[in-house]
């Protein structure tokens, strides 16, 4: 697939202004930088609770906000701004906001931005904790919140109604690959009144950037890409700056903070972002296509293939097709179980986004909590198995998963 061209160049919209029409890798590895009096280069690590002020019309000046500066590490941290001025570069943004995980960065979203009596439209094809996340707790603030399938854009209008505040969804979907059309549903959210949010966690904005296309806020886990090695937990809201002070006000209260030192783990994953991100595509994009042609597979889910319903729309918005990819294996829960189990290299783990390639069963784990009815109607089925490829060679992982895969001769 070919970059798009208006990626080539971009603007460092968040930091001081030095970095200007330079290329994203550059930004991954510049943006958001600021030196100490003691010229470090590598991003310093700012390890503190709270800040000394000069004077105590300079505290008062801080609290109020009169003058800009560090007051508490809840929500203000220099490390974890270096990592929200990059984020929000590499993103096209005017802003991000860090956070403690991926879902507190939607419950930090949804706080600041919704209230009762709001209605809330959601893909019904989103990772099982976020379903329960809107159905069950924000139920109980008395937000509305309707599910309907990611690809059906009919009944995404007909769902509409005139108390709808947001459209949530991700894209691709977790675990199937689904692709939406962001233009399409971002043109409907704004004739609606209403906000599209987009999770970009499988893609990161180095294979694509929602806000392009007409989404008002992109959420991010930084657990998975953007750290892209399993170390730390972490999560971001991305978006204009005016949506997202709401957020910020909603941090310094709620306090669902991310901690300086994961901050300055997720700055030296940025660096390498799209190298990774490249390198798991085209792995992953390899092993759809061995999996296609195992007899013991049934139906492969990645947006890279040809077949794949989403195709050419992933073609268009994103400049790859990610690492995640899903398949179903005849012989129901028990065969799936048992390919599971026979990986020797792959990790059996529910995190993605690592450079080791993790191996999960969807239905009893990250969408153990819905219930069947629900599962089997976002095509969450017993045979069903994720794989997030990681960096491993190719080849040993498709003769790790030959070892459990039926009827391979």
């Amino acid at each position: 697939m070919e970059h798009q061209s208006k990626w080539d160049i971009m603007t460092d919209n968040s930091s001081d202004g030095i970095l200007r029409d330079v290329h994203p890798d550059t930004l991954a590895v510049r943006a958001g930088i600021e030196r100490t009096l003691e010229g470090e280069h590598s991003e310093p690590l700012f390890l503190t609770s709270s800040y000394v002020f000069d004077s105590a019309a300079d505290a008062a000046a801080r609290f109020s906000g009169e003058e800009s500066g560090n007051v508490y590490s809840r929500y203000t941290n220099p490390t974890v701004r270096t990592f929200e001025q990059r984020l929000a570069a590499l993103e096209g943004a005017e802003q991000a906001v860090g956070t403690a995980s991926g879902m507190s960065a939607i419950l930090s979203t949804c706080m600041a931005l919704l209230k009762a009596g709001d209605h809330v439209l959601c893909s019904r094809d989103v990772f099982g904790t976020t379903t329960t996340l809107f159905s069950k707790y924000m139920a109980k603030f008395g937000v509305e919140v309707s599910f309907v399938p990611l690809l059906d854009f009919s009944l995404w209008r007909e769902a509409i109604k005139p108390n709808t505040a947001m459209l949530f969804l991700e894209t691709p979907s977790n675990p199937l690959c689904e692709v939406a059309d962001l233009a399409r549903l971002s043109t409907l959210a704004r004739e609606s009144g209403a906000l599209l949010v987009v999770d970009n966690c499988f893609c990161t904005p180095a294979l694509q950037r929602p806000l392009s296309l007409g989404a008002d806020i992109v959420i991010h886990s930084a657990t998975k890409y953007l750290d892209g090695q399993g170390r730390c937990v972490g999560g971001a809201v991305v978006g204009g700056a005016e949506l997202l002070q709401e957020v910020v006000t909603f941090m310094r209260s709620g306090g669902p903070t991310m901690s300086a030192f994961n901050a300055w783990v997720f700055l030296k994953g940025l660096e390498t972002l799209r190298l990774r991100m490249e390198a798991h595509s085209s792995s992953a994009l390899e092993l759809a296509r061995w999996l296609q042609e195992q007899p013991g597979v049934e139906r492969v889910f990645y947006a890279g293939l040809e077949q794949h319903p989403g195709y050419e729309l992933a073609c268009r918005q994103q400049r790859a097709f990610g690492g995640v990819l899903s398949f179903t294996v005849a012989g129901g829960r028990e065969q799936a179980w048992k390919t599971i189990d026979a990986a020797q290299i792959l990790s059996l783990t529910a995190n993605l986004g690592d450079a080791k390639s993790t191996i999960v069963h969807p239905a009893t784990t990250t969408h153990g909590r819905l219930g069947k009815e629900a599962r089997l109607a976002a095509g969450i089925t017993d045979n069903l198995i994720r794989v997030a490829v990681g960096l491993e060679h190719v080849d040993d992982l498709k003769a790790d998963l030959r070892r459990g895969i039926p009827s391979i001769s």
